[in-house]
């Protein structure tokens, strides 16, 4: 422990002596900050002094992951909301999510078939027994989904990705016959791959490109709550390896495969192993996808690491996040930066496991995530509903939970949730194609996390989850500038070419 003590003293002595040293070579930055004392994404000219000095280094030689992006995800819900207010209101809200004056999103997600939030339960091959999917149809998605992604391939000056995954086959291919639970029949395997290939097809024809695929949303399940059907690793790999892989081959389908699809926790190890210790199947997948869901805190960096070593050359992508099972606040930036909020795991986790599910903040559940999985090999993060009312819906399971912009169409009113500025401190700033880039700092309970855009400019995200201020020095090749981050607060430096 002595020895710690010395060489983090040493440190810390270091960076003061480095940063006197740069004082007269100032660097130029623009700063934006979300805090609880109210900025919201706001360029600070002036800062508060404090007493707590702080050395956060810069070096952009030390290089890590390519960025593929942040944003949330097209729900049938959202969609649905976004139709229920006035076109003003409607049209502000996607500029806010895909606008260039917004947060920018870049990767996105949508459920294929429904979900939870969709308004009832749908498939695109309603009918039983329809092995060659001739009634195969994606109309549900014409009223609410397809315009939604349309307007915002509009807005959106860059474009952004789209990961399509599925809760659930039809029932009449599994067997239970039922949405919720249950297995893959294995003599529908091929159908269920077909499935894919026609769902790229149509959603083409609408002139929408998907991207990339996760074979199956949350394959350990849910309790049988809502859509949902369950793989092994085995059976997950039997079905990519023998019939989605082949199909998407045939029909000369340019899509990614995605594996797991659920939290970051001990299980995450087990179907990394099973993916890719068979390189004849590994060969079909592109990537891990990955949930939040395991704690309201812990991001699980042990885990993280394991399965980037397992496949250094793949992406590793947090597919989905929420504030679940909360009911929102309504214009009360208060609740999202207090200590209230409570998930799943609150009442549901096994007593081993309560610990990682307390009481949190919902923005620095946030920040603390996005940081702390980007500096474990993450290389896109997207967000649950883009969009839901004040319930927490629509959601036909009463699944309620939170999102970044919260509306009322009876009012045809919109609130942006601190969450909604946090996002956008990742995803209006780093841009996909940029690089993590080395970072070093003096202070245990500040989070960084650096990325270089491909335009040259650099990012720095800071989180300051204390009440009090810190008096930052950022270094960056010899030049070096000072400012500060308030308490309980969010910063993006941006470090021009």
């Amino acid at each position: 422990m002595k020895h710690t003590a010395i060489a983090t003293l040493v440190t810390i002595l270091l960076f003061t002596l480095l940063s006197c040293d740069m004082s007269n070579d100032e660097m130029n930055v623009q700063i934006f900050e979300t805090s609880e004392s109210g900025n919201q994404l706001t360029e600070l000219q002036e800062f508060e002094e404090a007493e707590n000095r702080v050395a956060v280094t810069i070096n952009p030689e030390e290089t890590f992951q390519e960025i593929t992006g942040f944003g949330g995800s097209f729900t049938e819900a959202s969609a649905y909301l976004l139709n229920e207010l006035s076109n003003e209101n409607r049209m502000k809200v996607l500029e806010a999510y895909f606008g260039e004056d917004g947060a920018r999103y870049s990767l996105t997600r949508k459920h294929m078939n429904s979900s939870d939030f969709s308004l009832s339960n749908y498939s695109y091959a309603p009918v039983a027994g329809d092995v060659n999917l001739e009634h195969f149809s994606i109309d549900e998605d014409r009223d609410d989904m397809i315009p939604m992604i349309k307007d915002a391939m509009e807005i959106s000056k860059d474009g952004f990705k789209i990961i399509a995954s599925p809760w659930t086959a039809p029932p009449w291919m599994k067997d239970n016959n039922d949405w919720e639970g249950g297995k893959l029949l294995p003599e529908y395997y091929d159908t269920w791959a077909l499935f894919f290939s026609k769902y790229l097809d149509a959603y083409r024809e609408e002139g929408i490109d998907i991207w990339a695929f996760t074979v199956e949303n949350e394959p350990l399940g849910n309790d049988s709550n809502w859509e949902s059907m369950h793989f092994t690793p085995e059976e997950q790999n039997e079905f990519v390896k023998n019939h989605l892989g082949p199909r998407l081959e045939q029909d000369e389908q340019d899509v990614k495969i995605f594996g797991y699809d659920q939290n970051r926790d001990a299980e995450l190890i087990e179907w990394v192993d099973a993916m890719y210790d068979d390189p004849e199947v590994a060969k079909y997948y592109d990537g891990t996808a990955v949930h939040w869901y395991g704690s309201t805190y812990h991001y699980f960096p042990e885990e993280l690491q394991y399965a980037h070593n397992k496949a250094p050359n793949k992406h590793l992508i947090q597919t989905e996040a929420t504030v679940d099972a909360e009911v929102p606040a309504w214009k009360d930036d208060a609740w999202y930066w207090s200590k209230e909020a409570t998930d799943w795991g609150w009442d549901w986790a096994p007593e081993d496991r309560k610990h990682l599910h307390p009481k949190y903040v919902p923005v620095f559940r946030y920040a603390r995530d996005i940081i702390g999985t980007l500096n474990n090999w993450v290389d896109g993060w997207v967000d649950w509903n883009m969009v839901l009312n004040r319930q927490g819906g629509p959601n036909w399971a009463e699944n309620w939970c939170a999102a970044p912009v919260i509306v009322d169409p009876d009012l045809d009113e919109v609130y942006f949730t601190p969450l909604y500025y946090t996002m956008a401190h990742f995803s209006r700033y780093i841009r996909p194609g940029a690089v993590r880039i080395g970072h070093q700092h003096t202070d245990e309970d500040l989070m960084v996390t650096a990325a270089q855009n491909p335009d040259g400019t650099i990012a720095v995200v800071l989180f300051n989850p204390e009440e009090n201020s810190k008096s930052i020095t950022l270094n960056l090749n010899g030049k070096s500038t000072e400012f500060s981050i308030s308490g309980k607060a969010i910063q993006t430096v941006i470090i021009p070419v």
